[in-house]
């Protein structure tokens, strides 16, 4: 499929248990009312039929799961493929932008989907449709009345939903995730359904530029944070003719804002969607590929994984709305086929993040840097932006290492000047996909496109931007993210009383998880930068005096 091949690694592997899946091992049971169904009762989720998959948790036996991933979901309702459908693979003994690489080279055009390691939902059971009484005691769903309550906050999360959450939710029809005993609903996910794909939206065109990006996500103050959610069309290809998405495939990417009450989270979040149109222009189906640090606990309960977007952005104590605004550019297709693809590359990643081949690094391999990985290995040319300042980078290595008094942070300083811009920004891997989208759908393809390209050429029927305000709760207001060091420098106190930082406990990878076939972590741009200052203090400093000595020698004997 990719127009440049790669080696071929060793035969795919699926880690996969065998056996048959016992119904004592089936999703938990569920009593079912008009109002409160199972969470299996929901039609598609993401592209995916949602009758192929059960309801378990991390603590199956028999599932065809990776034993890495159910590790880090022992305790949490997850979706997991039944045996019918194929399971994505992995290659073993190859770094996952190798496998990906070398898969989609392989990859036909109409490719069939290949099924996740799993999908995390967060609660057994959906209320769809439901109304929030005035005080937040109770709901109504489908003329049912429940009493209504929501799981407790995190102990790290430092804000949660109050007494201006309900306020803001009691006006709008809303989707719940929880669990129902006794005619009590406890939620864990609250979504406002009115945040959807409308096909009444208005025209707003823009031009295939970065810029024309990035003032969509800042031409609100505080970057729409509390501004209305928001829809506008971009771009579609009969205009004037009746919009017809309910039912269409969707491949979008998601930008969430800079935290209000975190500096180390002015950067924002990125993710991957891919999913099909819901009744009314639906969107809480679409499935998210987040990607965070496995190897420390989230003060938000965050696990990276595939799952839906009500879950999300309006988990109450993990989603991304309850703590920053949120932009969608959402390619509408009249085909799946470039989606599938997508999403069959990022089931493959996440069995190679799971298993700790693909290591999350801050710098070097965050959301953006695996997001913009996985599309460039699949053909689609993302713009790279270069490095923030290559010449900063090394210059100041020694005079990071003096200031923090840690090897660690001159490394880490080094690779963040170092890095890409597009895979270090989340902003900037936005505004060049967007762009990008905007580009492929208005005006004819470079030369040379990739195989995905023209598919996405031939089958974006509209493009669609979303702005999500963030969901009032006692949290501050977030901003639009930044998108270069200046801008961050100007966000961060310079005051160390008045930075607020967050920490979190780490949470190691068991030895006992690691398969013998993965490669060690490749060594960071800093650490050898780091010997080559280190050689240069040892011989070559003092190489340049000696040769300074013996000028001046010289200039005395004349």
């Amino acid at each position: 499929m990719n127009d440049t091949g790669s080696r071929v690694p060793p035969a795919d592997a699926y880690a996969a248990g065998q056996g048959v899946r016992s119904i004592a091992q089936s999703a938990p049971i569920v009593t079912q009312t008009p109002s409160i169904r199972s969470a299996l009762d929901a039609g598609d989720i993401g592209l995916y039929p949602i009758g192929n998959f059960y309801q378990t948790s991390g603590r199956c036996n028999d599932c065809a799961t990776i034993r890495q991933a159910l590790w880090y979901f022992q305790d949490e309702p997850i979706l997991v493929p039944n045996r019918a459908v194929p399971l994505a693979g992995f290659a073993p003994g190859v770094r996952a932008k190798d496998d990906i690489a070398w898969w989609a080279a392989t990859q036909k055009e109409q490719a069939a989907m290949d099924y996740p390691p799993l999908i995390w939902i967060g609660a057994p059971e959906v209320a769809r449709s439901a109304w929030l009484d005035p005080d937040g005691k109770r709901i109504t769903v489908g003329g049912e009345r429940w009493e209504f309550d929501v799981v407790p906050k995190i102990a790290l999360n430092r804000s949660y939903y109050n007494a201006e959450s309900i306020a803001f939710l009691r006006t709008r029809p809303l989707t719940l995730r929880g669990t129902s005993a006794g005619g009590r609903f406890i939620a864990r996910t609250v979504w406002p359904e009115d945040f959807r794909l409308d096909a009444d939206a208005e025209t707003r065109v823009v031009n295939a530029s970065s810029d024309a990006i990035r003032e969509l996500v800042r031409g609100e103050p505080r970057g729409g944070a509390q501004s209305p959610f928001a829809a506008y069309v971009l771009w579609e290809r009969h205009p004037g003719i009746a919009r017809s998405w309910e039912g269409k495939p969707i491949l979008a990417t998601i930008l969430n804002g800079a935290q209000g009450d975190d500096d180390e989270a002015h950067g924002g979040h990125f993710a991957m969607l891919t999913g099909r149109v819901g009744t009314g222009g639906a969107i809480g189906n679409w499935l998210a590929n987040n990607f965070y640090t496995l190897d420390s606990y989230s003060e938000k309960g965050i696990v990276a994984a595939m799952l839906p977007l009500d879950n999300y952005l309006a988990d109450l104590n993990s989603g991304q709305g309850w703590y920053r605004p949120s932009y969608l550019i959402v390619a509408v297709l009249k085909d799946q086929r470039s989606a599938v693809l997508i999403q069959n590359a990022f089931c493959r990643v996440y069995n190679q993040f799971y298993r700790h081949q693909l290591v999350y690094r801050h710098p070097t391999m965050n959301c953006a840097s695996i997001s913009v990985d996985v599309l460039r290995a699949m053909g689609w040319q993302v713009p790279a932006r270069g490095a923030t300042s290559r010449a900063l980078a090394v210059l100041g290595m020694p005079y990071y290492a003096i200031r923090e008094k840690s090897v660690d942070k001159a490394i880490e300083g080094f690779d963040y000047f170092y890095e890409d811009r597009t895979r270090l920004f989340p902003a900037a891997a936005f505004e060049e996909i967007g762009a990008g989208l905007v580009r492929i759908a208005q005006q004819p393809l470079a030369d040379k496109p990739s195989a995905l390209e023209r598919m996405l050429a031939e089958d974006i029927e509209a493009l669609v931007f979303l702005r999500v305000p963030q969901i009032p709760s006692s949290r501050v207001w977030g901003d639009y993210p930044v998108v270069a060091f200046r801008e961050y420098a100007a966000r961060w106190p310079s005051d160390p009383a008045l930075q607020k930082i967050i920490p979190v406990p780490p949470r190691p990878f068991p030895e006992a998880m690691r398969d013998p076939d993965l490669l060690p972590a490749p060594r960071r741009r800093g650490e050898i930068a780091l010997g080559i200052w280190a050689a240069l203090s040892l011989i070559g400093l003092p190489w340049l005096l000696w040769r300074e000595w013996r000028r001046r020698r010289s200039r005395r004997a004349e």
